[in-house]
């Protein structure tokens, strides 16, 4: 039996704008300004968990060229093209008919391409613990957060009491994001950890559980299934993948499953899903302010977010928990607390 990551790599990560854009999303981005992208230091990552010839890329097939700049060592071959973006559902489908069509035993992980983890070595061992977990059981395991506030940015995982072996618990529910009020409850209660999006699966496990609770999407996939492997693999996905139900994996299968298991991780992991998020995770100066690669004269300016990469010299005055983002085709200056309407914003740009 063999262990295959699959790295999801095909969003767009529009509130990381205006550094993230449609031709260049986050996770291509040296978002942490330590000299590499997010997706590399991923692959990094992945590689010490896995023979290397066994990471993936799932992407939309426009970001294709960028994976082949930023991990240049990967066969061409393990890049995963999506002619449309369908959401994670038809992604993790793709992902397993392409790893079974090789390996019809295999067991495979799914990794967000833009998330960072501090506690590789603990890392390591959980994920290692689920692949163990998920080669011998039917099941369908996640790493759930030990959650040290009550975001409401985070979707929840509720376990039972009931324990299989050593920490893997049973899911009892799976909860959308809260709202504050709500997820103070689910931090005190103590059974609810945030769900990261890392999941493992054995290839038979996961297309079972499509086939029994999405069975539209393996419909469209499996319509001619002797594709996969082939040369014809990425012509026939053009064609149909497109047709598929546009759902994410957690509605079309987690919260239908009953054989859905988490194992607690304490990785140092943070999603880095918003300008504010990665202000809370960064080193700050005195004034809690964090400077991404500006050449900076601050004065007065707390709690706040700069990054630039321009060669000009940035002076800010009096500015209190603000986002400022230089980029070379747009200049983002927006309060931290208004941080969640800039999505929204970067649409009514057109």
């Amino acid at each position: 039996m063999s262990n295959y990551i699959a790295i999801m790599a095909g969003g767009i990560g529009s509130r990381f704008w205006p550094a993230s854009t449609a031709d260049r999303p986050k996770q291509f981005l040296d978002i942490l300004g330590v000299g590499k992208s997010l997706i590399r230091l991923t692959y990094e990552r992945c590689a010490k968990i896995v023979p290397p010839d066994h990471v993936l890329v799932v992407t939309n097939q426009r970001y294709k060229a960028l994976v082949q700049e930023h991990i240049p060592e990967m066969p061409e071959r393990n890049i995963l093209c999506e002619p449309s973006m369908n959401n994670t559902g038809p992604c993790v489908a793709y992902t397993a008919l392409h790893i079974a069509a090789d390996d019809k035993d295999a067991v495979f992980a799914v990794v967000p391409s833009d998330h960072v983890i501090l506690k590789e070595d603990e890392y390591l061992k959980r994920l290692n613990q689920a692949f163990d977990f998920a080669g011998k059981e039917t099941a369908i395991v996640t790493l759930g957060i030990q959650p040290t506030r009550p975001d409401t940015g985070y979707g929840y995982i509720e376990v039972s009491a009931e324990a299989r072996y050593e920490e893997i618990m049973k899911v009892k529910a799976f909860k959308e994001k809260p709202d504050v009020d709500t997820a103070q409850k689910y931090l005190d209660a103590g059974n609810y950890f945030w769900n990261a999006g890392i999941f493992i699966w054995s290839v038979n496990t996961i297309l079972s559980a499509f086939r029994q609770n999405a069975p539209g999407i393996t419909d469209v996939l499996e319509a001619d299934a002797g594709k996969f492997g082939s040369s014809e693999e990425q012509d026939y996905i053009n064609q149909i993948y497109p047709n598929t139900e546009n759902i994410s994996v957690d509605y079309a299968i987690l919260e239908r499953a009953d054989n859905v298991y988490t194992i607690p991780a304490d990785i140092g992991w943070s999603d880095l899903g918003t300008w504010t998020s990665l202000h809370a995770f960064m080193d700050k100066n005195e004034n809690q302010t964090v400077v991404v690669g500006a050449n900076t004269k601050l004065i007065d300016t707390t709690n706040s977010l700069i990054r630039s990469d321009s060669r000009k010299v940035v002076v800010i005055k009096g500015l209190e928990n603000y986002i400022v983002v230089d980029e070379p085709d747009a200049l983002l200056i927006y309060p931290k607390s208004d941080e969640q309407e800039i999505k929204q914003v970067v649409k009514s740009l057109g």
